[in-house]
């Protein structure tokens, strides 16, 4: 074993330091979960990381930290009645399982339910986290009982957010640095597998100089060394492809119609694929390439930390959503319902944008961001703060972006309010007269206690559950009442973020062959987080519910330690 180590390559090894009996590359939250769960159990462990120290944590850092639990606490105290059977028919419903390479991903998906409504929140209270009381109703679904999207609340936003998710790992990994029986080497990039007689042995790669930019911005990727480490198991914890805009297009799924032209990233451009790649390369095997999971309401940092940074809105149900020509969305293409149907139909539109027009009442109760910098007051555990969102007036991050951001648009009448859509595309896309007569029409159902328009009566029934009148949902109104504050549009964009397929894994983390006489695992490759689809290739199946991300890391980082745990004996 050798290596040539840079100057900020952490306790990296030399080639003094003996044998390791794992290698974990990537140290974003899966690869963190892995990493201490094998050296729990006695065992040496190198973890890798391109990235500096400071980006620890990886994508699980930047999110608002909501984990899919299903019959807690907090739920039950919400008055939400939730159980396995439910949760496992929305999931299947969403999933629609339908091909032969489904076969892991299924058995993915049931363990994992089994995980999130039995141990999972113990496990982690024990670890010292916790959960903001008020369950959030996200990914609302298709209109079908048997369909698409979650019944009832499930999002249990995390006291501390993201941070607040990678805490107890990381101070798993100080602990067992401390003792020795984790090794951090960062700024190695691994770009080879090393495979003999069939079996994957080790990693090779380069060493990248030291870096210290602050996380999240693109990092140098100037070379200073090579490197070599060999283990008995391996297991690849790199992330997905959203930020590599050229391996995004190449897979774009058929039924999406063509990639927009112009979009933003959810994640930095490290998260590229690397790793998935070159475990194909060694032998295993990716299954549902095509399988993605990008958001619809982006829009555009206006205090960008990455490049074409993105932030996704986290709706209520209330805007009215209409296309670049201001025609509404068709059911379910409501805020917060269905993304996946809702980028479809956006995709046949012939524009990149979309737009949400609502009023001042609206933004101030409806409108989150997603990540945990966009919500200081959750993310510092900053109670004071926390209470201030039930009085009136946008948040402080919303109000930056009304202030700052280039999408957000504000005016008294349809008429200016349409001519500023057009100055803000350059192009004449939005008729005044046709976006008044929908914006009248859906005020008409709004005076209408009986209603035919369903957005109207799923914003009424939201209304119903505790936590969406308390912070979620602005009481209904007209857009064009005088007394709502005036016209706001926001213009929307495609938001790169999630991989839902991946590598292909066992219930172990073990990787599967892509060739070879008969199915199986490739021996010594192990496989957590986004690199894996959540698990099993594509745990997701074609459809995601929300919160099921973290919990996808959390979950496959523990199954690829055991599997590791016990190939190892």
């Amino acid at each position: 074993m050798t290596s040539a180590d840079g100057p900020s390559s952490a306790d990296a090894p030399t080639a003094t330091d003996g044998r390791f009996d794992a290698i974990v590359v990537g140290a974003g939250l899966s690869g963190l979960v892995a990493a201490t769960r094998i050296a729990d159990g006695g065992r040496r462990v190198l973890l890798l990381e391109r990235e500096g120290e400071q980006d620890l944590g990886g994508q699980a850092w930047w999110s608002f930290g909501g984990l899919f639990l299903i019959d807690s606490p907090e739920q039950r105290r919400m008055g939400v009645r939730d159980s396995l059977d439910l949760a496992r028919q929305d999931w299947m419903g969403s999933a629609a399982f339908d091909s032969a390479e489904d076969h892991w991903p299924r058995r993915w998906a049931e363990a994992y339910l089994q995980f999130a409504a039995g141990e999972k929140r113990d496990w982690l209270h024990r670890m010292g986290h916790r959960f903001f009381p008020v369950v959030g109703w996200a990914e609302r679904g298709d209109g079908r009982a048997e369909g698409h999207g979650n019944s009832v609340p499930r999002f249990h936003i995390t006291w501390g957010t993201g941070p607040g998710v990678v805490e107890p790992f990381a101070r798993a990994l100080a602990a067992h640095r401390e003792t020795g029986r984790i090794r951090l080497a960062t700024r190695h990039a691994v770009e080879e597998l090393l495979v003999e007689s069939g079996r994957v042995v080790g990693v090779r790669g380069s060493v990248l100089e030291a870096d210290t930019t602050a996380r999240g911005v693109g990092s140098s990727r100037e070379v200073t060394g090579e490197f070599e480490h060999r283990a008995a198991a391996v297991v690849v914890a790199t992330g997905g492809i959203g930020g590599n805009e050229e391996l995004v297009r190449q897979l774009w799924p058929a039924d999406l119609g063509a990639m927009p032209e112009d979009f933003v990233h959810g994640v930095p451009a490290s998260v590229d694929g690397a790793g998935m790649l070159a475990a194909e390369t060694a032998g295993g095997r990716w299954i549902h390439r095509d399988r993605m999971w990008h958001y619809t309401e982006g829009i555009r940092n206006w205090d960008p930390v990455w490049r074409g940074h993105g932030i996704r809105i986290l709706p209520g149900p209330s805007s009215l959503w209409v296309d670049a020509r201001g025609r509404r969305l068709p059911a379910p293409a409501y805020p917060g319902f269905d993304t996946t149907s809702t980028l479809r139909h956006l995709r046949t539109t012939g524009h990149d944008h979309s737009w949400f027009v609502l009023t001042p009442k609206i933004i101030e109760k409806e409108f989150a961001l997603s990540g945990s910098e966009q919500n200081p007051d959750l993310t510092g555990k900053d109670i004071r703060q926390v209470l201030s969102r039930v009085k009136p007036g946008a948040p402080a991050p919303v109000q930056a972006f009304l202030d700052h951001g280039e999408d957000f648009l504000q005016a008294d009448s349809v008429p200016e309010l349409a001519a500023a859509m057009n100055r803000l595309t350059g192009a004449d896309l939005i008729d005044a007269r046709d976006l008044e007569r929908v914006v009248r029409a859906r005020d008409a159902e709004i005076l209408n206690r009986f209603t035919k328009d369903a957005q109207i009566t799923a914003l009424r029934g939201a209304r119903r559950y505790l936590g969406d009148r308390l912070i979620r949902t602005a009481a209904p109104h007209r857009l064009l009442d005088p007394g709502a504050g005036g016209l706001i549009a926001v213009r929307l964009h495609v938001l790169l973020r999630k991989t839902l397929g991946g590598l292909e894994t066992d219930l172990g983390g073990r990787v599967q062959r892509s060739t070879g006489p008969e199915p199986g695992a490739l021996p010594g490759l192990y496989a957590a987080g986004e690199a894996s689809g959540f698990g099993g290739g594509g745990v997701h199946g074609h459809n995601a519910l929300e919160g099921t991300f973290l919990g996808g890391c959390l979950f496959s980082g523990r199954q690829a330690a055991a599997g590791v745990l016990e190939d190892l004996r």
